[in-house]
């Protein structure tokens, strides 16, 4: 089968544990959160959702807009592998190209929940990271977060991508983030780029304010199209034309459950409807209102909307959810 979209990452299932007795506190300069330390603290509930990363939700999203969709990933021969391959299938996912390692165990990772919030506590299984043989090369690629240890394997995307014309988007996850030197060849290939303000100011390695020129330094980088999110302050692309656009944040229907998986939403989404042939910044609209929606469940996965949805959400918005040029 020749896939639309293939997104490559790690694939596993997340505990959140919603808690009771915490606090955020800023006393060294960053957002903690703060809990009493040494005795048993009650929880109000813990809740597995399977199946679940940065490159299984992308593949999710997509397949839930009616695209061809597949997982690049790792799962051992535990029932939790199991378990996430089952979840995949049933939300429409091709398992294809999902490596099982019948000697290892499936990635598992906690999320502490505070309000809408989260801090996860993660631990990659060493997988032997190795690109699959692809039937057809699919349409797109979507890279995003990748442990330590798989640089090489990360470079040997890049080529793929760029020898079969590929089309690639890129997330970077942490570790993505802390190797921009490392992996030029993956932001040289990149049709579009994802990445949050802060996150531009890290790979620039600048304290500039302006999301334009953050924008375009990160264009001199490769990626034709690039998208900077900034929180509350909404979202901007920068179009492979040179043209710059704000786009507000989607209002919330409700308050948020959880915004785990917000940003995923945004990106896989606007990639889809960049594959359904809408220009950037309509694509980009479309990734924010799945967003809106992803968080009204504790999971994104959970929440995300159908192409109709999608659709509908756009045709009822508000009238001040628009493109700006900057």
């Amino acid at each position: 089968m020749k896939y639309d979209f293939v997104a490559i990452g790690d694939v596993t299932t997340d505990c959140f544990i919603k808690l009771k007795e915490a606090e955020e506190l800023t006393n060294h300069g960053v957002l903690e959160l703060c809990m009493p330390f040494g005795t048993k603290l009650p929880f109000e509930s813990a809740t597995e959702v399977v199946a679940v990363g940065n490159a299984a939700n992308a593949a999710v999203g997509v397949a839930r807009v009616g695209l061809k969709s597949a997982l690049v990933a790792h799962v051992g021969g535990d029932q939790n592998g199991k378990n996430c391959l089952a979840a995949l299938t049933e939300r429409g996912v091709s398992t294809e190209y999902v490596a099982i390692h019948n000697e290892m165990r499936t990635n598992y990772h906690y999320v502490l929940q505070h309000g809408a919030e989260r801090t996860i506590l993660i631990k990659h299984e060493a997988y032997p990271y190795a690109l699959p043989a692809f039937s057809e090369p699919p349409l797109w690629l979507y890279v995003t977060s990748l442990p330590e240890g798989t640089l090489e394997y990360q470079k040997a995307i890049a080529k793929y991508a760029k020898d079969n014309n590929v089309k690639l988007a890129f997330q970077p996850g942490t570790y993505q983030l802390e190797m921009t030197d490392e992996l030029k060849d993956m932001y040289a290939v990149s049709e579009i780029f994802f990445c949050n303000k802060e996150e531009a100011q890290g790979i620039l390695k600048t304290e500039e304010g302006d999301i334009k020129k953050l924008m375009e330094g990160i264009k001199t980088m490769g990626p034709k199209i690039v998208v900077v999110t900034d929180g509350r302050n909404g979202s901007n692309i920068l179009e492979s034309d040179g043209s710059a656009w704000h786009l507000p944040m989607y209002p919330d229907p409700a308050p948020p459950v959880s915004r785990t998986g917000a940003g995923d939403a945004t990106a896989c989404t606007t990639v889809a409807y960049l594959i359904k042939g809408l220009a950037p910044r309509d694509a980009l609209a479309r990734g924010l209102i799945n967003s809106a929606a992803g968080v009204q469940a504790i999971h994104v996965q959970l929440g995300t909307l159908t192409d109709a949805d999608v659709e509908d959400w756009y045709a009822k918005r508000p009238v001040d959810f628009i493109a700006t040029q900057l």
